[in-house]
Order: structure tokens, then sequence, then C-alpha cells
């Protein structure tokens, strides 16, 4: 370092210090904020102390509730007075819905059946009707003792939770009313209520019928989303005048609903912001975030099932978390938690509409409500050229053989031969390449011969190079036709396993092409492989061997430096054969599909091809004169001019 470098240095460090004594707080500021932070602790053990007397007063009594002037009988005694006045204290305005009973009240359509329980107004049990678990249970995707979904704000001072509360039932339909159970089909529409009443004027026991937080469902008839609007009636003053948004906490145990786990399609959340873009958390281990940005929807998702919220205005930023419990469950999958903020304005009667989606991740269904929420199906989204294969090839196909109401392996059979008809030139130029390498071996191993030595790999090099020059072979001509099949391949590694038509069908042995086929369950586990023997894993792992085997034929040219490389080419497959072995069936049937068909298109073209006169068009190749680039002669008077000799 220089002096000028020294004295910058000197001064940065001299500004940073100034800085941070001029920025220090004095004595008295200091103070004054430490009397601020007790204060509040104070009041905040005091407010924890509170609830914490309310809810062990609900959890052992039920006060008799009254809507209307009517007395909802409870069949227990009363609180005393000092109990109801701890409970005013704790919720103000809202004591009266501390304490009830719960009760769950179901809506239907054709596709859906949701239960909403009286204690927190909220969801506790949704039900995929034409959907059942990988043991032919019913498919509910989560767990209703975990479910956490309420609104928590300021009223008069005191924090209110609406999730811990109890909600009346409210029929807007005369036809509906008294009902526990409703249904909807068809063209219709049913809309259900949930209402948490302010105490009454007259006693702490009772309900004010005009002032109230509503949570409306509206249900269509064949539709998996629920219309969800938020109404705070009567409530202007209640609330801070400059509240502007109220935390919306949501969170859940998710329920196992397949036999097996896709590591590259599990259970996490998803989230899109205000500005289009889609993120999720780790899909294999404990994760979070904090998105500071505005949201349109979050997602709870498994691998074919989600439950997304979705705001007409937008969330205000948020947090989601991730994580699987310590101490597992029956049928337990993973626990999603988030919270963020619903947009809110102090009005006589506010409202915030959402809508909630229950049901399956279906490309098709999906797509149609114009939201992304298809985002959450991984089609290879990171990668355009990827995703567009997927998108707008092999769905659109796939769906269209799937109208002929064909077994889907046969579906899968159809398919693949199809791609490997649009792939046939791709497939001849690379064979027409490989053979032309084949021709020009005894040609490579005179060289090999002639240059023996490792200090001649570099004239052995340009022998060999110049060879292919001379009669007109690109040695990578064979790789860039593989290149360009590669984003098809992926694009298909990641369609199968995430295609929830093939959830649950069978083919062959196979009960499920969604998930591994077993032919022998293993009383034991082995490292890297598991607990049992997947056939078609196994079939497709010994065509890929042979294959290998035929291609290192084809390809070898007599180069002891590539026998390393054989080497790996053979561990590949073994090492797919642990890998693929509880991965999707469907996947590796197709990979065995692809292998067969190839060994089919290379007998066709060692059929078709005659090899003879490719070598005789190499060898009048061989008698022409080079014609040198622009490139290759800049370099030779490049070299020219250095005084290096140049090769003729």
């Amino acid at each position: 370092m220089n002096r000028n470098t020294i004295i910058g240095l000197v001064m940065i460090f001299a500004i940073m210090i100034g800085y941070s004594l001029l920025t220090r707080p004095s004595k008295e500021e200091l103070a004054r904020r430490q009397r601020i932070q007790d204060s509040l602790m104070i009041v905040q053990q005091s407010r924890l102390d509170s609830l914490a007397l309310a809810d062990s007063l609900r959890k052992s009594t039920a006060i008799p509730l009254q809507v209307n002037d009517t007395a909802l009988p409870a069949g227990q005694p009363a609180v005393s007075a000092l109990e109801q006045s701890a409970l005013h204290d704790a919720l103000g305005i809202f004591s009266a819905a501390a304490t009830g009973t719960q009760k769950i009240y179901f809506i239907e359509n054709e596709l859906i059946r949701l239960g909403i329980s009286s204690k927190g107004g909220k969801v506790v049990y949704a039900e995929l009707k034409d959907y059942k678990t990988y043991d032919t249970l019913p498919l509910v995707l989560y767990d209703s003792s975990s479910v956490t979904f309420g609104l928590t704000f300021f009223a008069n001072n005191r924090l209110i939770n609406t999730d811990e509360l109890y909600f009346q039932p409210y029929w807007s339909d005369a036809g509906t009313s008294g009902n526990e159970t409703m249904s909807v089909s068809g063209s219709g529409s049913l809309t259900f209520a949930m209402r948490l009443y302010t105490n009454g004027t007259d006693s702490l026991s009772s309900f004010s019928p005009s002032n109230y937080v509503e949570y409306v469902y509206t249900l269509s008839g064949k539709d998996y989303m629920v219309d969800f609007a938020v109404h705070f009636t009567g409530l202007k003053g209640v609330l801070a005048s400059n509240t502007e948004y109220l935390d919306l906490t949501w969170n859940a145990d998710l329920m196992q609903q397949e036999r097996s786990i896709d590591r590259y399609n599990g259970p996490t959340i998803y989230y899109k912001h205000s500005d289009g873009e889609v993120n999720y958390l780790s899909e294999t281990k404990d994760d979070q975030e904090e998105v500071p940005t505005r949201l349109q929807w979050i997602s709870f998702k498994q691998r074919f099932f989600c439950s997304t919220i979705i705001s007409d205005d937008n969330f205000v930023s948020g947090i989601v978390n991730t994580y699987t419990d310590k101490q597992p469950r029956e049928r337990y999958e993973r626990s999603m938690e988030s919270r963020f903020g619903v947009p809110f304005s102090d009005k006589e009667r506010t409202s915030m509409d959402m809508k909630i989606y229950y049901g399956p991740l279906k490309y098709s269904i999906l797509r149609d409500y114009k939201l992304d929420l298809e985002r959450q199906i991984p089609m290879g989204w990171s990668f355009f050229l990827m995703q567009w294969i997927n998108r707008f090839a092999v769905i659109p196909v796939f769906n269209f053989l799937s109208g002929f109401g064909w077994n889907y392996g046969i579906i899968i059979l159809v398919l693949t031969i199809l791609l490997k008809i649009v792939l046939l030139p791709i497939a001849y130029k690379t064979y027409m390449s490989t053979a032309k390498m084949r021709v020009l071996r005894p040609d490579v191993e005179e060289i090999n011969k002639k240059y023996p030595k490792k200090e001649d790999a570099m004239k052995k090099q340009q022998a060999t190079m110049d060879l292919y020059k001379r009669a007109g072979v690109n040695p990578m001509a064979g790789c860039v036709p593989m290149l360009l099949q590669f984003p098809i391949l992926i694009a298909l590694f990641r369609f199968f396993p995430s295609s929830i038509e093939l959830r649950q069908q069978p083919f062959l042995w196979a009960h499920d092409l969604s998930s591994y086929d077993s032919i022998l369950n293993l009383p034991f586990t082995i490292p890297f492989y598991g607990d049992h023997v997947s056939l078609f894993c196994l079939l497709m792992t010994i065509s890929t061997i042979v294959y290998t085997k035929i291609n290192n034929d084809m390809m070898s040219t007599g180069q002891q430096q590539i026998a390393g490389m054989k080497t790996i080419s053979y561990i590949m497959p073994i090492m797919f054969l642990g890998f693929f072995n509880a991965y999707a069936s469907a996947l590796s049937y197709y990979y065995l599909l692809a292998n067969l068909l190839t060994f089919l298109q290379m007998y066709l073209f060692r059929r078709l091809v005659d090899e003879k006169k490719i070598h005789a068009r190499i060898e009048e190749n061989k008698k022409r004169p080079v014609k040198k680039s622009g490139f290759q002669k800049r370099l030779e008077d490049m070299a020219k001019q250095r005084g290096y000799p140049v090769k003729r």
C-alpha cells in the first residue's frame, strides 16, 4: 500500500468512529428507553396473565350465551362475577365469546366437503371427494386439531385473537337455516357465515346483534375455489383509526396422502409476490422466509394437492415457515406456518375479500384461474425451454391421448413413440456421426501406435484432429444432437412424477404409476437402495447398461485414456438404480421404453446405413485439399511473424 491508500483508510476509520460517537444516545436517553421497555414488559406480562386466566376459565366453564336477547343453553352454570371481570379485563368487548361449545358445520358441493368450527369460525376439515389416500381413506388435507386460522388486532387496547374465540352460525338462506350440513350442486351457490359478536349492553354474558366480525363462506356447485370474506360491522372506533392492516395467522399440519414422498416435489409453502414472481420454501428441510413485499397468495402445498388463500387486494408482507415435528404421529407429514397482513380500513362496515382453493394440483384446473397457481407444479419453470416443452408439447399431447380412455401405461407408450418420431432426425444425425467415427477407427489406432509416449500426447491429438479435418468429419457433431435431447429428458423427469393424472393408476404389476412398483418387500433396508425391489427400475437399469455397452463399443477408438470414462458410464446406471427405486414407476417405465425404442432405432439404422459407402466418401474427402478457415490463416500469419514454424 502506498501513502495515499494508508491516509484514505485512516480517514474512513476516523469517520466511522466519529459517526458512532455522534449517534450514540446519551445516558438520559438510555434511561428513558429502559423505562419505556420496563413499562411495556409489565403491560405485556399483565396481558399474558389475564389471557392465561381467561383460557383456564374457557376450559373449565361455559357461559349461557345470548343472541338477539335469546339465551343459548350451554348446560353448565355461569361463571362468577369475579371470573367475568377477569375475562373482560383480558378480552374487553369480546369477553362473552371467550367460552362456548365447539361445533362443526359442514358445507359441501360435488367436489369438496368443508367443516367449519364454531371455535375460531375457521375451516378445520377439508375433504376432496374425488380422491382417496394411498390406502383408500377419505382424502383430508390437514389435521383438524392442528389448524390455526385467526385475525389478530387491538380492540380498545386489548389484543384479540379470533382463533381462540367462539363464533355463532348465521344462515342467510332461510331454506338452510338451522342445518348443520348444507350442500349445493349444479350452477347454484351456497352462503354460510360465522359471526363473532361483541358483548351485549346488559350483561357480559350476552351478545350485541349489530356489532360483530363475520366470516362469510360462499361455495359454488362444482368448484374447488371458495369465496371467503371478512366483514367488520358496527366496530368503527373499536379498532384504532390508524390501523392499516390486521395480522392473519394460518397454520396446519399436513396429512400424508401418498405412499412415497417425492424428494423434488415435497410438502412446502408456495407464495406469489404482487409483481408476479412465485417462490417457495425448501421441499426437503426446515425453512423460513420473511417476505417484505406484498403477496397475492400463499399456499400449503403437497405433492398433488394444496390449500391456497388468495387476496383480492394483496396481503401486506408475511412470514412463512415449514418444519417437521420431532414427535411423529400417525399420518403426519409436515407442519406449515404463516402470518401475513390483511389490508384494513376503519369504517362502519369494512369488507376484506379473499378466496381459498382446496383442491388438486392439476394443470388444466389451476391454469383456468389465471392466478399462476399452476406454478406449484414442478415442470421446470426456472428454465424456459423445459417449461415450454412440458406446457406446449407434453401436456397437450398427454391430455389428448387421455381422451381416448386408454390405460395410462399405453398412453405413456404412445407418447414415447411420438417423441422418438419427433427426435428421429436428431437420432439419425447422431448415428451418422458415430458411424463416421467408427469408420475412422483403424486410422486413429494407427496414430495411437505412431505416438505411444505420453510426451507425444500433443502431437497425437494434432494428428487425430488433422485426420478428422481431412476426412470431413466433425467429432463433436454427435454431441450437439444429444444436447438438444437433454432438455426433453429433464422435462419428462419433472412431468411424470408430478402428473396427478397418473396418481393411483395401475399398469401391469404397478398399482400406482405415480409411486414405486414393488414386486418384493425386503425385511431390511439396503443403504442407498431401500427396502423393496422396483421391477420397472430394475429393467430400466439393465437396459441402460446394455445401451451403454453398445454405445461404448460403437464409439470406441482404442484410446486407453477413455477407459476411466467407460467405467464411469457403467457406474452411473447402478447409481440410478438406487435413486429411481423409490421414485415414480411411470418415470422408470418411460426410460425403459425409451431405451428399447433406441435399440430398435439403432437396428434399423444399421440395416439402412451402408458404412462401406461412408468409408468411400471419407477416402474421397481425404484426397481433396483442405480449405483453411479465415481464423486459421490469421493464426498462421501471427505464428510466422513471431518466427514459429508453421505446418503446411
